[in-house]
């Protein structure tokens, strides 16, 4: 017999089982707010953002996506642009040259007549911020 003289005949079967889909399947919805919730998760340390993604039933490109999303929204967090501050009296020249002698800083910036001196200890998140403010307020 040849291939082409061949059929494939089913025989009939009763069927066991039955089921019946209705609605849109496996696809669920999220509010923003488990988004969030999910999406901090899988931020915080120690914790691998596929393990978070399986925990919750999401593929690790679903959760890579959010938290995509996640940062487009998030410019830059609010607290950087506020940063604590201290207002001294101005200086007599001879109190002002006693001083730098003993606290010289490392580095001094001066942005529209702010002066800032940052010592040899400072972190560097702090200096970042310190600059960002100052530039957000010219």
């Amino acid at each position: 017999m040849s291939i082409s003289e061949h059929k494939h005949v089913l025989e009939p079967t009763l069927a066991q089982r039955i089921e019946v889909f209705t609605g849109t399947g496996r696809r669920r919805s999220w509010t923003a707010e488990q988004k969030a919730a999910i999406v901090a998760e899988s931020y915080a340390d120690g914790v691998k953002a596929c393990q978070v993604a399986r925990r919750h039933g999401l593929t690790p490109q679903q959760l890579f996506g959010w938290r995509r999303e996640a940062r487009a929204h998030v410019s830059e967090p609010a607290s950087a642009l506020f940063v604590p501050a201290m207002i001294e009296a101005p200086l007599a020249a001879q109190e002002r040259s006693e001083r730098d002698s003993l606290h010289a800083p490392a580095i001094e910036l001066e942005i529209d007549g702010v002066t800032v001196r940052v010592g040899r200890g400072a972190e560097a998140k702090i200096v970042t911020a310190v600059i960002r403010a100052l530039k957000a307020g010219a």
